[in-house]
């Protein structure tokens, strides 16, 4: 039984689908199949059950899960010995940002990489926050910043802050209706946000909680563009809650009082490179970076 075939075998069993694991192991959907067709044929029993939304371990499948997953942490642990013994970290890091560098702290984070590593090169990618995520998971990207919660199993998450959002409108609007009646605010049109970023997930768990359920105008894809969009008239929208303050400042927007709602700025990678001693740096230096405990 060879290393890849074991991979193989655990893709598919924390997907739970043949098509997404291949997806996530860069192969395909046949060559996936043969793989754990061999897998059965040489522990001579079946390790999936085929159902119509996919596949589920059986019982031995169940019961050789956990040594599998042993056997690959030590195959990685062998490797990263390995690596660690050449010396110095070197080579290239690929990292997914969302929002803008400086609310990530992005400047501060490459700097301080590149006087403690000089032979590490970071990659920066700009991205939209799903698909920062979904690149992560597939390994693509090394790690990158995520605004929301991670729905993956196989995908690890640190937590590096609460970033407070606001429902902003433009000027004079909130005359137009009673803001202190949260169903008033379904009443009017708001800044419609591609399901591409994870604001939108944000954006509909807070319509959910208002029970409210507006008509959307437009579409974007980000934080900053929703602010122009309601500064020019289009409709309501949530954005980060300094940039709401400092636009209501200026005159050219209006902050709806009294709700505030919580969005997890987190970093994620792959589960797989939880070891990974690329990964332990970037932690270490954004531990340090976000003041973490």
């Amino acid at each position: 039984m060879e290393i890849y075939q074991l991979r193989t075998f655990v893709t598919v069993a924390q997907q739970g689908h043949l098509t997404q694991a291949a997806e996530v192991l860069h192969l395909s959907q046949p060559a996936v199949t043969a793989q754990i067709k061999a897998i059965e044929e040489e522990v001579g029993m079946p390790l999936f059950e085929r159902t119509a939304g996919g596949v589920v371990l059986t019982l031995a499948g169940q019961e050789l899960l956990p040594q599998a997953q042993d056997i690959l942490a030590a195959a990685r642990q062998l490797l990263n010995h390995a690596r660690g013994l050449k010396g110095q970290l070197s080579g290239k890091v690929q990292l997914g940002i969302t929002l803008t560098p400086d609310i990530l702290r992005v400047g501060e984070l490459v700097v301080r990489i590149a006087e403690r590593y000089p032979l590490l090169e970071v990659c920066l990618h700009q991205g939209v926050t799903g698909d920062v995520l979904n690149a992560v998971r597939k390994k693509e990207l090394d790690g990158g910043f995520y605004l929301g919660k991670n729905p993956y199993a196989n995908v690890h998450t640190v937590l590096l802050d609460h970033l407070p959002l606001r429902i902003v409108a433009p000027p004079g609007w909130l005359a137009r209706i009673n803001a202190a009646n949260p169903k008033e605010l379904g009443r009017l049109p708001w800044v419609g946000i591609s399901q591409f970023s994870s604001l939108s997930k944000i954006v509909s768990e807070l319509w959910r909680e208002l029970n409210i359920s507006p008509k959307k105008v437009s579409e974007c894809d980000n934080l900053f563009t929703a602010i122009e969009l309601v500064k020019a008239g289009v409709g309501l929208s949530l954005i980060r809650e300094q940039d709401a303050l400092l636009a209501e400042a200026r005159g050219q927007l209006e902050v709806v009082p009294d709700i505030v709602k919580s969005a997890e700025l987190q970093f994620v990678f792959s589960a797989d490179k939880a070891a990974d001693p690329v990964l332990s740096v970037l932690v270490s230096e954004l531990s340090a970076v976000w003041q973490l405990v």
